[in-house]
């Protein structure tokens, strides 16, 4: 998993300084709004949407857009999408595995642009629940390495349920059952370690080692996936090394 996480965290950092950074933006409002509609506009009542607002705001997306956003979904304020969470599985080149993570208010539109990225790209749609089995659902949290070490967020996180702690480059990944994600967040809060994301994420069981052509097709499928505005995310099973992850750039 570590190396798709590497490569997950180094292609997020880019994309916020590039063009894709409204698309970025958009479905981080987006998250914003399904968390205040499913779980109430209360930050602090609501840890999904504390978690949302969060993020946003590491990534620099305006506080008027996430207060709108936050207010749409809690039905303070007229605009809010039927946002609706749709699932798509398949597989990319070299038999990896995808579970396609879609927010949408028109189904069969996502459905046609999921398909149509995943074919043009070399890979195939697969049927509901023949992919999903090879990941589990995990807490995730991801802390920059700066001015902290991977001993100081072992130490504050251990007692809260963390299971992991891995080193991804330039931060770390922090792992633990969904449950526990609250519990190890507020962990490192208390200790006074910053952090720049924390969320629930489809983590894999097994992973696909790639070689640099298969990991450029691979890649070149996702990025196909992302471009689109109803993918809020995508999981996959591949593991790269950095030799790899530096090759294709």
């Amino acid at each position: 998993m570590a190396g798709h996480s590497k490569w997950a965290t180094t292609k997020h950092k880019k994309a916020v300084l590039d063009a894709k950074r409204g698309k970025l933006f958009a479905k981080l409002i987006k998250n914003i709004e399904v968390a205040a509609r499913t779980g109430g506009g209360d930050p602090d009542a609501n840890p999904t949407l504390y978690d949302a607002i969060y993020k946003a705001k590491k990534n620099s997306v305006p506080n008027d857009n996430i207060e709108r956003a936050r207010r749409r979904g809690a039905g303070e304020e007229a605009g809010g999408a039927d946002w609706q969470t749709v699932m798509y599985e398949g597989y990319a080149p070299g038999g990896v595995a995808l579970l396609i993570e879609c927010l949408t208010d028109n189904r069969n539109r996502a459905a046609s642009e999921v398909r149509t990225a995943v074919t043009r790209n070399g890979g195939s749609m697969a049927e509901p629940g023949s992919v999903s089995y090879l990941f589990n659902r995990k807490g995730i949290i991801i802390v920059p390495k700066k001015d902290v070490t991977e001993d100081d967020v072992m130490m504050a996180v251990l007692d809260a349920g963390a299971e992991e702690v891995n080193d991804l480059g330039e931060s770390l990944e922090v792992v633990s059952e969904p449950g526990d994600l609250v519990a190890v967040r507020t962990a490192l809060q208390e200790a006074g370690i910053d952090y720049e994301s924390a969320e629930a994420k489809w983590v894999p069981s097994v992973s696909v080692p790639l070689d640099e052509e298969t990991a450029k097709k691979v890649f070149r499928l996702i990025e196909a996936l992302e471009d689109s505005d109803d993918v809020q995310e995508v999981f996959a099973n591949f593991d790269v090394s950095d030799e790899v992850l530096q090759a294709v750039g």
